[in-house]
Protein backbone atom coordinates (compact mmCIF):
# COMPACT_ATOMS: atom_id res chain seq x y z
CA UNK A 1 0.00 0.00 0.00
CA UNK A 2 2.81 2.14 0.80
CA UNK A 3 4.50 2.09 -2.67
CA UNK A 4 0.96 2.67 -4.45
CA UNK A 5 0.89 6.14 -2.37
CA UNK A 6 4.05 6.82 -3.29
CA UNK A 7 3.73 6.13 -7.37
CA UNK A 8 0.28 8.28 -7.11
CA UNK A 9 2.27 11.05 -4.76
CA UNK A 10 -0.31 11.22 -2.68
CA UNK A 11 0.43 14.32 -0.74
CA UNK A 12 0.51 16.34 -4.10
CA UNK A 13 -3.15 14.94 -4.78
CA UNK A 14 -3.96 17.90 -2.11
CA UNK A 15 -2.87 20.56 -4.58
CA UNK A 16 -4.75 19.24 -6.98
CA UNK A 17 -8.26 19.37 -4.70
CA UNK A 18 -7.23 23.09 -3.86
CA UNK A 19 -6.76 23.71 -7.36
CA UNK A 20 -10.43 22.52 -8.38
CA UNK A 21 -12.42 23.50 -5.62
CA UNK A 22 -10.18 27.13 -5.30
CA UNK A 23 -11.66 27.64 -9.12
CA UNK A 24 -15.44 26.84 -7.94
CA UNK A 25 -14.80 28.80 -4.86
CA UNK A 26 -13.53 32.28 -6.73
CA UNK A 27 -16.33 31.60 -9.61
CA UNK A 28 -19.04 31.08 -7.41
CA UNK A 29 -18.63 33.52 -5.00
CA UNK A 30 -19.54 31.65 -2.00
CA UNK A 31 -19.58 33.47 1.30
CA UNK A 32 -21.54 31.47 4.05
CA UNK A 33 -19.92 27.63 5.07
CA UNK A 34 -22.52 25.11 3.55
CA UNK A 35 -22.02 21.82 1.56
CA UNK A 36 -21.27 23.16 -1.93
CA UNK A 37 -23.33 21.71 -4.98
CA UNK A 38 -22.83 18.69 -6.38
CA UNK A 39 -20.42 19.68 -9.57
CA UNK A 40 -17.94 21.76 -7.27
CA UNK A 41 -17.45 18.22 -5.25
CA UNK A 42 -17.62 15.83 -8.97
CA UNK A 43 -14.89 18.67 -10.52
CA UNK A 44 -12.35 18.16 -7.29
CA UNK A 45 -13.01 14.44 -7.55
CA UNK A 46 -11.99 14.34 -11.34
CA UNK A 47 -9.09 16.40 -10.81
CA UNK A 48 -7.76 14.20 -8.64
CA UNK A 49 -8.25 11.09 -10.53
CA UNK A 50 -6.81 12.94 -13.74
CA UNK A 51 -3.59 14.43 -11.37
CA UNK A 52 -2.67 10.46 -9.67
CA UNK A 53 -3.66 9.02 -13.52
CA UNK A 54 -1.13 11.66 -14.59
CA UNK A 55 1.57 10.84 -12.17
CA UNK A 56 1.41 7.00 -12.56
CA UNK A 57 1.54 6.94 -15.96
CA UNK A 58 5.06 9.37 -15.88
CA UNK A 59 6.11 6.50 -13.98
CA UNK A 60 5.54 3.94 -16.35
CA UNK A 61 7.03 6.14 -19.10
CA UNK A 62 10.08 6.51 -16.94
CA UNK A 63 10.40 2.82 -16.12
CA UNK A 64 13.43 2.09 -17.81
CA UNK A 65 15.34 5.34 -16.91
CA UNK A 66 14.21 5.02 -13.29
CA UNK A 67 15.89 1.39 -13.30
CA UNK A 68 19.08 3.36 -14.58
CA UNK A 69 19.11 6.31 -11.93
CA UNK A 70 16.38 5.52 -8.98
CA UNK A 71 16.11 2.00 -8.59
CA UNK A 72 14.48 2.45 -5.38
CA UNK A 73 11.36 3.56 -6.90
CA UNK A 74 7.91 1.33 -6.56
CA UNK A 75 8.30 0.10 -10.70
CA UNK A 76 12.21 -0.14 -10.61
CA UNK A 77 12.00 -1.79 -7.67
CA UNK A 78 9.39 -4.72 -8.38
CA UNK A 79 7.05 -3.85 -5.61
CA UNK A 80 4.00 -2.53 -8.35
CA UNK A 81 4.32 -4.47 -11.48
CA UNK A 82 4.08 -2.51 -14.44
CA UNK A 83 0.97 -3.65 -16.11
CA UNK A 84 -0.70 -2.69 -13.09
CA UNK A 85 0.22 0.66 -12.76
CA UNK A 86 -0.20 0.74 -16.34
CA UNK A 87 -3.75 -0.23 -16.13
CA UNK A 88 -4.19 1.56 -12.71
CA UNK A 89 -3.56 4.73 -14.66
CA UNK A 90 -5.97 3.53 -17.52
CA UNK A 91 -8.93 3.19 -14.81
CA UNK A 92 -7.78 6.49 -12.72
CA UNK A 93 -8.08 8.58 -16.56
CA UNK A 94 -11.30 7.22 -17.41
CA UNK A 95 -12.79 7.97 -13.94
CA UNK A 96 -11.45 11.87 -13.99
CA UNK A 97 -13.43 12.04 -17.48
CA UNK A 98 -16.42 10.23 -15.82
CA UNK A 99 -16.71 12.31 -12.70
CA UNK A 100 -16.02 15.57 -14.98
CA UNK A 101 -19.03 14.48 -17.30
CA UNK A 102 -21.39 14.42 -14.13
CA UNK A 103 -20.45 17.64 -13.17
CA UNK A 104 -21.07 18.58 -16.64
CA UNK A 105 -24.50 17.10 -15.84
CA UNK A 106 -25.31 18.85 -12.88
CA UNK A 107 -24.76 21.83 -14.56
CA UNK A 108 -26.15 21.54 -18.27
CA UNK A 109 -23.43 22.90 -19.76
CA UNK A 110 -20.52 20.69 -21.38
CA UNK A 111 -17.40 22.76 -20.11
CA UNK A 112 -16.42 20.96 -17.42
CA UNK A 113 -15.91 17.76 -19.20
CA UNK A 114 -14.61 19.57 -22.34
CA UNK A 115 -11.77 21.02 -19.98
CA UNK A 116 -11.24 17.51 -17.95
CA UNK A 117 -10.99 15.96 -21.66
CA UNK A 118 -8.30 18.64 -23.06
CA UNK A 119 -5.78 17.95 -19.34
CA UNK A 120 -6.14 14.24 -19.86
CA UNK A 121 -4.85 15.11 -23.55
CA UNK A 122 -2.33 17.38 -21.81
CA UNK A 123 -0.93 15.14 -19.19
CA UNK A 124 -1.07 12.12 -22.22
CA UNK A 125 1.31 14.48 -23.89
CA UNK A 126 3.86 15.81 -21.30
CA UNK A 127 4.02 11.98 -20.33
CA UNK A 128 4.70 10.51 -23.62
CA UNK A 129 6.54 13.09 -25.61
CA UNK A 130 6.77 16.73 -24.01
CA UNK A 131 8.55 15.89 -20.66
CA UNK A 132 12.29 16.72 -20.76
CA UNK A 133 11.88 19.12 -24.36
CA UNK A 134 11.97 22.60 -24.33
CA UNK A 135 8.28 22.68 -24.37
CA UNK A 136 7.30 20.05 -21.49
CA UNK A 137 7.61 23.30 -18.51
CA UNK A 138 4.76 25.20 -20.92
CA UNK A 139 2.40 21.80 -21.08
CA UNK A 140 3.08 20.68 -17.32
CA UNK A 141 1.89 24.39 -16.61
CA UNK A 142 -1.47 24.12 -19.30
CA UNK A 143 -1.94 20.99 -17.19
CA UNK A 144 -2.51 23.13 -14.12
CA UNK A 145 -4.42 26.06 -15.51
CA UNK A 146 -6.75 23.46 -16.98
CA UNK A 147 -7.38 21.42 -13.66
CA UNK A 148 -8.29 25.47 -12.12
CA UNK A 149 -10.59 25.89 -15.23
CA UNK A 150 -12.55 22.76 -15.12
CA UNK A 151 -13.40 24.19 -11.02
CA UNK A 152 -14.01 27.02 -12.66
CA UNK A 153 -16.42 25.72 -15.72
CA UNK A 154 -18.27 24.10 -12.67
CA UNK A 155 -19.57 27.12 -11.42
CA UNK A 156 -20.14 29.01 -14.59
CA UNK A 157 -16.92 30.53 -15.19
CA UNK A 158 -14.29 32.30 -15.71
CA UNK A 159 -16.44 34.90 -17.57
CA UNK A 160 -14.06 38.33 -16.35
CA UNK A 161 -10.65 39.08 -17.28
CA UNK A 162 -9.65 39.22 -14.01
CA UNK A 163 -10.65 35.71 -13.40
CA UNK A 164 -8.61 34.65 -16.38
CA UNK A 165 -5.50 35.92 -14.79
CA UNK A 166 -5.81 33.15 -12.03
CA UNK A 167 -5.42 30.10 -14.30
CA UNK A 168 -3.04 31.68 -16.12
CA UNK A 169 -0.53 33.24 -13.92
CA UNK A 170 -0.57 29.69 -11.49
CA UNK A 171 0.03 27.94 -14.60
CA UNK A 172 3.12 29.91 -15.46
CA UNK A 173 3.74 29.24 -12.00
CA UNK A 174 4.35 25.35 -12.23
CA UNK A 175 5.79 25.41 -15.63
CA UNK A 176 8.20 27.43 -13.11
CA UNK A 177 8.75 24.71 -10.69
CA UNK A 178 8.76 21.86 -14.32
CA UNK A 179 11.78 24.24 -14.97
CA UNK A 180 13.52 24.44 -11.70
CA UNK A 181 12.93 20.60 -10.97
CA UNK A 182 14.67 19.25 -14.29
CA UNK A 183 16.75 16.69 -13.13
CA UNK A 184 16.74 17.34 -9.54
CA UNK A 185 18.04 14.17 -8.76
CA UNK A 186 21.12 14.75 -11.19
CA UNK A 187 24.41 15.59 -8.37
CA UNK A 188 25.34 18.94 -10.83
CA UNK A 189 22.37 21.89 -11.77
CA UNK A 190 22.78 24.80 -14.30
CA UNK A 191 21.89 28.11 -12.36
CA UNK A 192 20.58 29.67 -15.30
CA UNK A 193 18.19 26.77 -15.45
CA UNK A 194 17.75 27.53 -12.43
CA UNK A 195 17.30 31.19 -12.22
CA UNK A 196 14.72 31.25 -15.24
CA UNK A 197 12.53 28.75 -13.34
CA UNK A 198 12.46 31.32 -10.45
CA UNK A 199 11.70 33.98 -12.90
CA UNK A 200 8.94 31.73 -14.42
CA UNK A 201 7.29 31.21 -11.09
CA UNK A 202 7.75 34.88 -10.01
CA UNK A 203 6.15 36.38 -13.46
CA UNK A 204 3.16 32.98 -12.44
CA UNK A 205 2.75 35.35 -9.02
CA UNK A 206 2.37 38.69 -10.42
CA UNK A 207 -0.08 37.64 -13.44
CA UNK A 208 -2.09 35.93 -10.82
CA UNK A 209 -2.51 39.05 -8.85
CA UNK A 210 -4.12 40.23 -11.36
CA UNK A 211 -7.10 39.27 -9.95
CA UNK A 212 -7.21 41.51 -7.33
CA UNK A 213 -6.29 44.76 -9.02
CA UNK A 214 -7.55 44.86 -12.68
CA UNK A 215 -9.88 47.40 -12.73
CA UNK A 216 -12.99 44.75 -13.22
CA UNK A 217 -12.63 43.48 -10.15
CA UNK A 218 -14.46 44.20 -7.33
CA UNK A 219 -13.44 45.00 -3.78
CA UNK A 220 -12.21 42.50 -1.05
CA UNK A 221 -14.75 41.72 1.35
CA UNK A 222 -14.06 39.78 4.19
CA UNK A 223 -16.75 36.40 5.30
CA UNK A 224 -17.88 39.24 8.44
CA UNK A 225 -18.52 41.86 5.70
CA UNK A 226 -15.64 44.09 6.42
CA UNK A 227 -13.54 45.25 3.10
CA UNK A 228 -9.80 44.37 2.90
CA UNK A 229 -7.84 47.01 1.32
CA UNK A 230 -6.39 45.82 -1.89
CA UNK A 231 -3.00 46.46 -0.56
CA UNK A 232 -2.73 44.76 2.62
CA UNK A 233 -4.08 41.37 -0.04
CA UNK A 234 -0.71 42.21 -1.84
CA UNK A 235 1.18 42.08 1.04
CA UNK A 236 0.21 38.91 2.24
CA UNK A 237 0.39 37.58 -1.54
CA UNK A 238 4.41 38.88 -1.23
CA UNK A 239 4.75 37.55 1.98
CA UNK A 240 4.04 34.05 0.88
CA UNK A 241 5.92 34.88 -2.93
CA UNK A 242 9.18 35.63 -0.51
CA UNK A 243 9.11 32.42 1.65
CA UNK A 244 8.69 30.62 -1.46
CA UNK A 245 11.77 32.46 -3.61
CA UNK A 246 14.15 32.26 0.13
CA UNK A 247 14.06 28.49 -0.55
CA UNK A 248 14.51 28.53 -4.66
CA UNK A 249 17.57 31.25 -3.87
CA UNK A 250 19.15 28.80 -1.83
CA UNK A 251 18.98 26.01 -4.40
CA UNK A 252 20.60 28.59 -6.77
CA UNK A 253 23.22 29.75 -4.76
CA UNK A 254 24.56 25.85 -3.90
CA UNK A 255 22.67 23.53 -6.59
CA UNK A 256 23.21 20.19 -4.62
CA UNK A 257 20.31 17.73 -5.29
CA UNK A 258 18.92 18.25 -1.97
CA UNK A 259 18.47 21.15 -1.31
CA UNK A 260 16.86 21.57 -4.69
CA UNK A 261 14.23 18.68 -3.81
CA UNK A 262 13.45 21.08 -0.87
CA UNK A 263 12.90 24.34 -2.76
CA UNK A 264 10.63 22.24 -5.25
CA UNK A 265 8.87 20.31 -2.31
CA UNK A 266 7.99 23.74 -0.73
CA UNK A 267 6.86 25.44 -3.87
CA UNK A 268 4.15 22.51 -4.58
CA UNK A 269 3.25 22.42 -0.82
CA UNK A 270 2.93 26.64 -1.31
CA UNK A 271 0.30 25.69 -4.02
CA UNK A 272 -2.34 25.18 -1.32
CA UNK A 273 -1.33 28.19 0.49
CA UNK A 274 -1.21 30.44 -3.03
CA UNK A 275 -4.96 29.06 -3.69
CA UNK A 276 -6.33 29.81 -0.40
CA UNK A 277 -5.38 33.80 -0.34
CA UNK A 278 -7.04 33.51 -3.63
CA UNK A 279 -10.30 32.26 -2.08
CA UNK A 280 -9.93 35.02 0.72
CA UNK A 281 -10.06 38.09 -1.94
CA UNK A 282 -13.49 36.41 -3.71
CA UNK A 283 -14.88 34.37 -0.92
CA UNK A 284 -14.02 35.47 2.61
CA UNK A 285 -11.77 33.95 5.43
CA UNK A 286 -14.20 31.02 5.47
CA UNK A 287 -13.60 29.18 3.16
CA UNK A 288 -10.15 30.35 2.48
CA UNK A 289 -9.25 28.35 5.77
CA UNK A 290 -11.52 25.49 3.77
CA UNK A 291 -9.32 25.40 1.62
CA UNK A 292 -5.95 25.75 3.52
CA UNK A 293 -6.91 22.78 5.79
CA UNK A 294 -5.78 21.02 2.60
CA UNK A 295 -2.49 21.26 3.59
CA UNK A 296 -2.79 18.78 6.58
CA UNK A 297 -3.56 16.18 4.17
CA UNK A 298 -0.27 17.35 2.06
CA UNK A 299 1.92 17.38 5.42
CA UNK A 300 0.35 13.97 7.28
CA UNK A 301 0.86 12.24 4.12
CA UNK A 302 4.90 13.95 3.42
CA UNK A 303 5.74 11.88 6.46
CA UNK A 304 5.17 8.49 4.85
CA UNK A 305 6.15 9.40 1.09
CA UNK A 306 8.30 12.40 -0.65
CA UNK A 307 6.68 14.96 -3.02
CA UNK A 308 9.12 15.01 -5.69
Amino acid sequence: MLAWLRIIRIPNLATAAADALAGYLVIAGLRELAWPPAACGLAVAAIIALYAAGIVFNDVCDAELDRRERPERPLPSGMIDLRAAAIAAAGLGITGLILAGGASYQIAAPWPAAVASILAGCIWLYDRHAKGTAVGPIVMGACRSLAWLTGMTAAGGPNAIHEWMIPVGMGLYVAGITLYARDEAAESRQRTTLLAGAVVMLAGLVVAAGFVWLPDRGPIELAAGAPMPVTTWLVLWSVIGTSIFYRLAIGIGDPEPSRIRFAVGNAIMSIITLDAVLVLAACGEQWAIVVLCLLAWFLFFKRLVPPT
